[in-house]
């Protein structure tokens, strides 16, 4: 049936969206549906027609929103509704994340909660009358249908456009003053205050007793379902542990807890595949036992690092395995032969979610054998019942690794070799299955997340190969998303296209480019570092309120200049660019960057505190500054010698995120002030300063480990 539904689809004539970019657009191309691209041609024809316009919002890996195309979009008569009625524009929300901003916004304004497939009714003027986010093709479980729906609005538009237009410009002017940081108006924020009282530890204190009381001390992680990974909590939990007389020791143990129980309740769980690496987006459950299958790039950038982080808190090998699986994984199914990454693999195959993750009793038997079979199912929870739809089984442990190894009195490197060989055995016949849809975007923020992991992974493990992957993705950066014009340089949204970059993809970009200056001597990347940091205070800077835009100031004009307060599953441009100041500022000496982090962080001061769930990684951006973070001047002998990196990479055998990094070869200029009068003494020397006053000069690993204790 599925087969012939595709077929059927294949035989109608392509819209508008066939011939664009997204992969998301173009899974729309032969709906019956007249839908356009964002683009003055759809803004036009609203106008001249004085049509309403229906903004339908999604991407590529959202299950609800195949959904509601195959049950509304691929449905000709409910086609024929929107056709007549409407001027109907489709969007990528990870393309154009600007509109998906407002509009959400206006949405979850108008019906108190939002989500994925967005579904917006605005005026000509673009500004919004009425929305919702997935709406079924009968009604059920309260929900109008979507061509009832389509119905009312058309009439309330025919009969009473004035009172339409009235509630619309309303609404228009709320989103305008909720997005203003000092506005006394701010309904998403409640009230959000401005100070910079707010800036000590008591705010991170204060966070963190927030984190701690919504944990979940039985499987990890916050609150019930649906459970998401809440990177940023993670990881100021850890940074409370660098902390030796700010946070009490009775809190700093039970941030341990959480971060351990969190780690591992993600890493032995079905939202973890358990044979190919890599997360899902969240688990439907509190146990991370059933994930919603889809995977992100973003994601699995975030939860490589923060499992990187916690070996190097704990030492726990169970981590760093699951870190390099995250990075195999990233590389083989997302990874690009020109150096860039794919954003996202659907939840979905042949028209299932899940499908291609699964696995029953039986089919472990016929692949592993009877023997290795059963005691793989065994191991990974796989009952006869199974714990999945039609008795099959999501793959977990049902204890951390050490755990059970030591209950079958194997060590844990006889043990995991064992679940990685049948593992890969099982990842041989997966792959001959239907694979989930692939979308093929190269968005510059997320890859550049996806490349400081990899910098983080040769930092902790020395190996050559993660290091050559993240000088391959950054010089296609530096070649393919990076541009020059009179303004200066400016990053690119999208590979491929010519759309702005926004905020976050200027943060993200900067903090990449930071971590390579700080493995490698090529001067390139803190040069580019520096220019995009000035290109943010020239185009992003909001001069009346201060902070910064997710626009910039020549970007296209829509109903509202929008910001990116909150953290996420991705960090917010706000608290990225502000990671990026303070960590410029403290490699550069240059008061500029000082100045516009200080700004951000006295801007949004209170809210750290009453909203700190929203803020956690600008949280971690005040931690940072108010731990004096350390310079440190790495000078590699004039000519290459082998093992000149041994006594850089004992920089990061232990947890210590209060610190930058600048590395150059001795010889060669270097505009930093942090290098002046630094030499090498016969061998790779470390200058370890703090406020640009060093100590003498380190030059082996034991002085070095010595001079760490005390960080």
């Amino acid at each position: 049936m599925e087969k012939l539904e595709s077929q059927a689809k294949k035989a109608k004539k392509p819209n508008r969206l066939a011939g664009e970019a997204s992969t998301y657009l173009k899974q729309h191309a032969l709906n019956p549906v007249d839908w356009f691209p964002w683009g003055e041609e759809a803004l036009q024809k609203a106008k001249s027609e004085e049509k309403p316009i229906l903004l339908s919002v999604g991407y590529a890996a959202c299950h609800w929103c195949h959904v509601m195309e195959h049950e509304s979009f691929e449905d000709d008569e409910t086609a024929e509704i929107m056709n007549q009625g409407f001027v109907n524009i489709k969007v990528d929300r990870e393309e154009r994340t600007d509109i998906d901003e407002i509009y959400m916004k206006a949405v979850q304004v108008m019906t108190g909660h939002g989500g994925w497939p967005m579904t917006v009714f605005l005026t000509p003027e673009l500004k919004p009358f009425f929305g919702g986010t997935y709406f079924p093709p009968v009604e059920r479980h309260g929900m109008p249908s979507f061509k009832r729906v389509l119905k009312q609005v058309l009439a309330a538009w025919q009969n009473n456009r004035e009172d339409l237009a009235a509630s619309a410009e309303e609404l228009t002017e709320h989103l305008r003053l909720m997005d203003r940081v000092k506005s006394a108006e701010n309904s998403l924020s409640d009230h959000l205050k401005v100070g910079d009282d707010y800036l000590n530890y008591g705010t991170i204190s204060s966070a963190l007793e927030k984190f701690l009381r919504n944990f979940d001390a039985t499987y990890g992680g916050f609150g019930g379902a649906p459970k998401f990974p809440h990177s940023f909590a993670i990881e100021l939990c850890m940074r409370a542990q660098d902390r030796v007389s700010q946070v009490q020791d009775s809190r700093k143990k039970d941030c341990l807890t959480l971060v351990e129980k969190t780690l591992d309740g993600m890493a032995i769980g079905g939202i973890h595949d358990q044979i190919g690496g890599g997360f899902a987006r969240y688990s439907v459950d509190r146990k991370w036992l059933i994930p919603h299958f889809e995977k992100m790039l973003y994601d699995n950038a975030l939860l490589a690092r923060t499992y990187l982080d916690g070996y190097q808190l704990k030492g726990n090998r169970f981590w760093l395995h699951t870190a390099e699986r995250i990075l195999s994984f990233v590389d083989r199914e997302l990874g690009t032969e020109i150096g860039g990454f794919y954003s996202s693999l659907d939840a979905d195959s042949e028209g299932e979610e899940g499908k291609f993750y699964v696995f029953t009793r039986e089919e472990l038997k016929q692949i592993l054998g009877e023997r290795d079979g059963l005691w793989f199912a065994d191991l990974m929870g796989v009952s006869e019942s199974g714990n999945f739809e039609h008795g099959q089984s999501v793959l977990h442990f049902q204890k951390p690794p050490q755990t059970l190894a030591k209950e079958r009195d194997l060590n844990y490197e006889d043990f995991m070799q064992r679940v990685t060989e049948l593992g890969d055995k099982l990842l041989i016949e997966r792959e001959k299955r239907v694979r989930p849809g692939r979308d093929e975007k190269i968005l510059t923020s997320w890859n550049a997340l996806m490349f400081s992991a990899f910098i983080q992974a040769y930092q902790v493990t020395g190996k050559d190969e993660y290091r050559l992957r993240a000088e391959k993705g950054l010089r296609f950066l530096l070649e393919h998303l990076l541009v020059q014009d009179k303004t200066g340089k400016r990053l690119l949204r999208v590979y491929g296209s010519k759309l702005p970059g926004y905020l976050d993809d200027y943060g993200a970009a900067i903090l990449a480019l930071l971590d390579m200056a700080s493995i490698d001597t090529d001067g390139v990347w803190l040069k580019t570092a520096v220019e995009l940091a000035d290109s943010v205070l020239a185009l992003f800077a909001d001069s009346e309120e201060g902070g910064f835009f997710y626009t910039a100031k020549d970007h296209e004009t829509l109903i509202v200049r929008p910001r990116s307060h909150f953290d996420g599953s991705v960090p917010s441009g706000t608290s990225s660019t502000c990671m990026a100041f303070l960590r410029l500022a403290r490699l550069t000496n240059l008061v500029r960057f000082e100045q516009a982090a200080d700004d951000i962080l006295k801007l949004y001061g209170p809210n750290l505190t009453r909203l700190s769930d929203q803020f956690a990684n600008l949280i971690c951006c005040l931690d940072f500054k108010l731990s004096q973070p350390k310079e440190i001047a790495v000078v590699l002998p004039a000519k290459e010698e082998k093992g000149e990196t041994e006594l850089l990479l004992a920089l990061y055998k232990n947890y210590s995120p209060s610190k930058v990094v600048a590395v150059k070869r001795e010889g060669t200029e270097s505009d930093l002030e942090l290098f002046k009068g630094r030499e090498s003494k016969g061998g790779t020397t470390i200058y370890v300063c703090q406020n640009f006053t060093c100590q003498a000069p380190i030059a082996d690993a034991k002085a070095l480990s010595e001079e760490m204790k005390n960080w």
